[in-house]
């Protein structure tokens, strides 16, 4: 059992990988997370919405309304779960549960620190200008944020998957890659949903 979890910054994620991984799965888990992928088409419909709502808030109070806080990092904890089970990471087989709340016997979960109070000017500039540099290296490295995938992180994730379909184990320094990259991604997404001022750090890992 291998375990990786961001410590200092803000936005958390966990990610405990939980072996043996079966083999075969892989290959169908696209098809298993059709119902998540359903859900998560609408709720990030109502996330879209939720965070203009939130951008305006910012703009007037510096406050991050509590309750579209939640909101939206539940989603963003449903993506990271559904993501952790199929070909984000391929770190588990226990199937994700349909819930935007903290569930503490899942091998996955996200967790952002609410902000007590956040800048009015950054709210207007950080989730496209300031955060464009990492949008660049996230291209490569993800091929998007979130759900989205066709970088770096798919072809590793894929080559782990095969290399356990042939010998039961998931590679470590693979392992670590895809954890890092993840990493990475929900810093940046934290960010770009204005959940945080802190500027996300240029690295891999927690």
């Amino acid at each position: 059992m291998a375990q990786a979890a961001a410590t200092l910054y803000p936005v958390t994620i966990r990610g405990v990988l939980t072996e043996p991984i079966r083999r075969w799965l892989f290959l169908v888990k696209w098809l298993l997370i059709i119902p998540h992928l359903v859900v998560l088409f609408f709720l990030y419909i109502a996330f879209a919405f939720a965070w203009i709502v939130v951008l305006f808030a910012i703009l007037f109070t510096g406050k991050y309304p509590r309750g579209l806080f939640d909101f939206n990092v539940g989603v963003l904890r449903w993506s990271w779960r559904v993501g952790f089970y199929s070909y984000q990471a391929l770190g588990t087989d226990k199937y994700p549960p349909f819930s935007l709340a903290k569930q503490d016997d899942y091998p996955a979960d996200l967790d952002i620190a609410y902000p007590e109070k956040l800048s009015q000017w950054k709210a207007l500039v950080k989730w496209w200008l300031l955060a464009v540099p990492h949008y660049i290296i996230l291209t490569f490295l993800q091929g998007g944020l979130g759900p989205r995938y066709g970088g770096l992180l798919v072809v590793v994730v894929l080559f782990a998957g095969v290399a356990n379909l042939f010998t039961g184990k998931y590679p470590k320094n693979m392992w670590e890659l895809v954890m890092g990259i993840n990493h990475w991604t929900y810093r940046v997404a934290g960010y770009a949903t204005l959940t945080t001022d802190e500027y996300p750090p240029f690295r891999l890992g927690p």
